[in-house]
């Protein structure tokens, strides 16, 4: 009778156990983001410049294009709730400028280098839906410029400026998430066309995005 007891607890025992293991390892591998993870994100993104400018001599305003392309990010998490983003990313506009003494024209294109750093804090870190602020620092170098019609030289200066960010990351499978973004960068750029024409531009763009991450 004690061994059919003992042999009774050993399978009570063995099916806890198993249970226990069934259990508790999805739970144990869907921790959700932790000190010490590092995410990596592609998205999809829009930058959509809410430009004017004050430009001498010839007046009127600026009128930089959209642009859709790729960006890539890396967040290392300090803690469970606050991370570390690099958001690398590298735009083209077309520059237009309106209501001036040569009229509405295309003057050239640009692209933009915007490396930007954001300390992000996390909300729900553990959970399925993980919402997030950010705020940072933004430096832009402005290079591949081409100038077209009338303007003969384009010369912009590289500029810092901040960067505000809200997203969210949605889990759909145990270390893979559906990422929503929105940042707002403040960019101020001086710029001289002509060697002549001195133009301060605010370019302030929104930058909208949608896509994968994967946290390692």
């Amino acid at each position: 009778m004690f061994a059919r007891i003992c042999r009774s607890c050993l399978g009570a025992l063995l099916a806890t156990a198993v249970a226990t293991a069934v259990f508790t390892t999805p739970a144990l591998a869907q921790t959700g983001k932790s000190a010490g993870d590092l995410m990596v994100r592609a998205r999809g993104i829009a930058v959509l410049p809410d430009d004017r400018a004050q430009i001498d001599t010839i007046g009127g305003d600026t009128d930089l294009s959209n642009a859709f392309v790729p960006e890539l990010d890396f967040s290392y998490f300090l803690t469970d709730n606050l991370a570390l983003e690099l958001i690398l990313a590298t735009t083209p506009h077309d520059i237009k400028v309106k209501n001036s003494a040569i009229g509405d024209r295309k003057i050239g294109s640009v692209w933009l280098l915007p490396p930007t750093l954001t300390l992000q804090y996390h909300f729900l870190p553990k959970g399925d839906f993980s919402p997030y602020v950010g705020a940072g620092l933004n430096f832009t170098w402005f290079y591949g410029i081409d100038e077209k019609g009338p303007v003969q030289k384009i010369d912009i200066d590289p500029s810092f400026g901040w960067a505000l960010q809200v997203g969210f990351d949605y889990r759909l499978a145990d270390r893979w998430y559906l990422n929503f973004d929105v940042k707002k960068l403040f960019l101020d750029a001086d710029a001289e066309i002509n060697r002549a024409i001195d133009a301060e531009v605010e370019i302030n763009p929104w930058i909208v995005g949608v896509g994968i991450g994967y946290r390692f």
